[in-house]
This record gives C-alpha cells, sequence and structure tokens, in this order.
C-alpha cells in the first residue's frame, strides 16, 4: 500500500539526521572541552539527545512498516508514537543535566573566556542543521510523514540553537564571560521544551485525541458528496501517522445496497486523495428527520 512504501522513504530522512547529529555531537563535545564552552557543550548534549529521537523515529518508522498480523489487526503504526514518547523522557533527563551544570557554574562562577574556535563550530553546525532541516521538510512532504515532517522543525530549532550558542561565545569574546553558560542553560531550557512538544503530542496521539478543525474538514468532505443527505457522526484517531476515520452517514432511503456501497466506496477515495486518509469506516443510515 501507499502509505507502507511512504514510510520506507521516510526512513532515508531519519538516516540522513542520525549521522549529522553524530558528528556534530561528537565534534562540538571535543571542541568545547578543548575550548572551554559551556553553551557549546550543552549544544552537543542537545544534538546527542536528536541521535536519540532520531533513532526512534527511525525504529517506529521500521516497526510501522510490519503488516497486521493475528494480534495487530490495525498494524503497528503506534509504534512510532511509542518510541517518540521514550525518546522525550530522554531528552528531558539531558535536558535537566544541562541545566542545572550551567546553574552551579554561574552560581560557583566557574566562567571563563571560551576559545574562538568554540564559536565558529557553532556556526558551522548551524548552516550544516539547516541543509538537513531543508532536506528532511521536502521529503516530509512528498512522503506525507508526519513524524519526519516533526523531525524536520527539530532540524531548524537545533539550527538555531546553535546560532544561540555563538552569540553567547562571541559575548563571553567580548569580556561578559556569564553569557556563555548563560546561552548553555537557555540551550537546556530549549531541550526540556522539545521533550514537552513530543511528550504531549505523543500522549494525545496514544489517548486518541483528534484535532477538531480536521474534523470539520473531514465531515464538510463528506457533506459535499451528492448523495450524502445528512453526516449524523463523525469520530477519527491516530494509528502512528495514519489516520482512522469513522462517520455515519444518512441517505435516501429509496437506493439499493449496492448504491450505497457504491457512495461509501467514493467517499473513501475522496479520503484518501485529499486528506491522505488511508483508512474509513461509513456507515450507512436511510434518512429520518
Amino acid at each position: 500500500m501507499g502509505e507502507y512504501e511512504n514510510l520506507k522513504k521516510g526512513e532515508r530522512g531519519a538516516w540522513v539526521s542520525i549521522i549529522a547529529y553524530l558528528i556534530l555531537a561528537s565534534v562540538k563535545l571535543i571542541i568545547a572541552s578543548i575550548g572551554n564552552s559551556e553553551a557549546l557543550r550543552a549544544d552537543g548534549l542537545n544534538n546527542t539527545t536528536d541521535v536519540i529521537a532520531s533513532v526512534a523515529v527511525l525504529i517506529g518508522l521500521k516497526i510501522s512498516r510490519k503488516p497486521p498480523d493475528e494480534d495487530h489487526h490495525y498494524g503497528h503504526f503506534r509504534a512510532e508514537t511509542i518510541a517518540s514518547l521514550i525518546a522525550a523522557f530522554i531528552m528531558v533527563t539531558v535536558g535537566f543535566e544541562v541545566i542545572i551544570g550551567t546553574i552551579q557554574d554561574i552560581i560557583q562562577q566557574n566562567t571563563s573566556e571560551p576559545a574562538l574556535l568554540t564559536a565558529w563550530t557553532a556556526l558551522s553546525a548551524a548552516v550544516i542543521m539547516y541543509g538537513v532541516y531543508l532536506y528532511n521538510l521536502k521529503l516530509s512532504k512528498k512522503v506525507n510523514s508526519g513524524a519526519l515532517y516533526a523531525a524536520a522543525q527539530d532540524n531548524r530549532s537545533d539550527a538555531l540553537v546553535s546560532i544561540g550558542a555563538a552569540i553567547g561565545i562571541f559575548g563571553a569574546q567580548l569580556g561578559i564571560f556569564w553569557l556563555d553558560p548563560l546561552a548553555g542553560l537557555i540551550v537546556g531550557f530549549i531541550i526540556c521544551k522539545t521533550a514537552w512538544d513530543i511528550f504531549r503530542d505523543s500522549t494525545h496521539r496514544l489517548t486518541d485525541g483528534f484535532d477538531e478543525k480536521e474534523i470539520e474538514e473531514i465531515r464538510e468532505l463528506i457533506e459535499a458528496h451528492p448523495e450524502v443527505w445528512a453526516v449524523r457522526d463523525v469520530k477519527g484517531r491516530f494509528q502512528g501517522n495514519q489516520t482512522l476515520v469513522e462517520a455515519t452517514i444518512h441517505v435516501n432511503p429509496s437506493l439499493t445496497i449496492e448504491e450505497g456501497h457504491n457512495i461509501t466506496d467514493q467517499l473513501e477515495s475522496l479520503l484518501e486523495k485529499r486528506l491522505n486518509i488511508y483508512y474509513a469506516h461509513i456507515h450507512i443510515e436511510p434518512y429520518d428527520k
């Protein structure tokens, strides 16, 4: 099916992120240690959490491609959401470590002038991550992957974090030494904020939360069909990145079973083409005022 093929293509973006984060995290942590920069160290630790998140996306995409079996009748699409939830817990742990470490440095006044090399390292990393962001953004739209789109947004935020780290380091070069650990502190909060966003989205999906605006869009699309006299109920939930929709429609009572079946086929095809909804169950009832 199309969604399984898209999940396979989406794995390329996850691999690009993993490779980029592994290289950048290693380089940043080494240079931060040599150049004595808390901001670059925090940025490097941020990238290590991004490696974990990207691996979670990759594993989730791979498991999600497994077809339905005897005890997973709807497939394995939620594996990706669970992996993201685990990654959120790991990320918040690293975020707290960065926050506590930089606060201790500020209180104990363990501040010094970082090497200029650390600032240029952060700026170079920002350029690289912005390139990864553009690649994953384009790929996410091409394969219609919500997880890859979220990863692309994370790529962009990481580029901004690196720019912030560079600003803090350049400030320390001007003698404002506390700007470097302050930049590290801000990075720590950004890590925690990203973890919270992932946690909130994952738990919302796992508890069958669904955007009311999307429900209304689905309802309007179904109501536009000339043979649908009324839409009585529309429900939606997520299986990973796949949208599952159930709807009850009322039609002309004089229609034959075959005609009613053709209407549901047309609606399911319309939902797939217009909104990329591959799983829709349309229940027909005779119109009753």
